[in-house]
């Protein structure tokens, strides 16, 4: 996608998106999902959102009419090899150090104020929701999917040999992990709604600041995980796969 276009109402979130990552901020600023929801044309999620496309598209036109002051950190023009290792170093990384202590926070939190406040109580529950599904989502990942894409890659410059999977095909893993984002998704949003948009209200205590400050960094993180691998990595795994299966 160029930047000269003036129609963007037929690209999808998550191509306008993997063009130039400043573009989440508008769309997260009108709701509009660029992680999951990334197959959605524009058009499709200002419907649904009930938001004005014409503002939209103008504000993003306006964005990448301008230069990028960080035009080399793109990751669609990444080797997906390196993608591979970028995400399971910085997003898988960040998941389970912070995991841990949220879930901590989560559980004095509404042990403290749960009777004042019980929307903490739902909160600990979705969390640990989210831990349980997160956790093995990342294993398979690391142990299966991404040693695959890195096989593909390997196999495409020559440097191994292929061998069919026993999924048969990278479809079918990535479809199994677009489910779990879309739960793990669906979850951190449900966490959102309860906490008011991480409103945190006078009388909260360091701990509440903490844990509320925490999954608002956390969410942010996740969508740009998820952009990563459903906007970008996944389907350029599928398109070398379907390559080597043309031949």
């Amino acid at each position: 996608m160029s930047v000269v276009e003036t129609n963007l109402s037929h690209q999808t979130i998550g191509e306008i998106v993997r063009e130039d990552i400043r573009a989440a901020k508008i769309l997260k600023r009108n709701g509009i999902d660029f992680c999951c929801g990334g197959k959605k044309t524009l058009e499709q999620a200002c419907e649904e959102k009930n938001v004005n496309i014409d503002t939209i598209q103008e504000e993003l036109i306006d964005l990448m009419s301008r230069n990028n002051p960080f035009p080399e950190i793109n990751p669609d023009k990444w080797k997906i090899d390196f993608l591979c290792d970028y995400i399971e170093n910085l997003h898988h990384t960040y998941v389970k150090q912070n995991m841990p202590v949220i879930s901590e926070l989560a559980e004095k939190v509404a042990r403290v104020h749960g009777d004042h406040a019980p929307e903490l109580i739902k909160i600990k529950d979705l969390w640990n929701e989210v831990v349980k599904e997160l956790a093995p989502h990342m294993q398979k990942e690391e142990l299966m999917l991404f040693p695959y894409i890195k096989k593909l890659v390997a196999v495409s410059e020559g440097r191994a040999e292929r061998a069919i999977p026993h999924f048969a095909t990278v479809k079918n893993p990535i479809a199994m992990m677009e489910k779990e984002h879309e739960l793990a998704g669906a979850l951190i949003e449900e966490i959102y709604l309860l906490s008011n948009s991480f409103a945190i209200p006078d009388w909260a205590c360091n701990s509440y600041k903490l844990l509320y400050n925490s999954l608002a960094e956390f969410r942010e993180d996740l969508h740009r995980h998820i952009h990563l691998e459903n906007n970008i990595l996944f389907p350029k795994a599928i398109i070398l796969e379907e390559k080597f299966n043309a031949n």
